[in-house]
């Protein structure tokens, strides 16, 4: 099946089947992970990040203060 296809498919779908079939692409995507190409300035960009958290040099941020911020940001 083309994507044009699959896309019509999914238009015919309820919307709570929709998010059911996007939970599901995502649960496969996250279990085939190790197969997504990452090229080597991610790879050094997620390194470099790293060594900044674990030595301690990283602003961290809770989670409910960046969902404040955004949402201060974008009203």
């Amino acid at each position: 099946m083309q994507p044009e296809e699959i896309k019509i498919e999914i238009n015919q779908l309820k919307l709570s089947e929709q998010l059911v079939l996007v939970e599901d692409i995502w649960d496969s995507i996250a279990a085939n992970n190790a197969e997504i190409p990452i090229s080597e300035w991610q790879k050094q960009e997620l390194d470099s990040r790293y060594k900044a958290y674990q030595s301690g040099n990283m602003e961290l941020h809770d989670s409910q203060s960046v969902h404040d911020d955004l949402g201060e940001k974008y009203k």
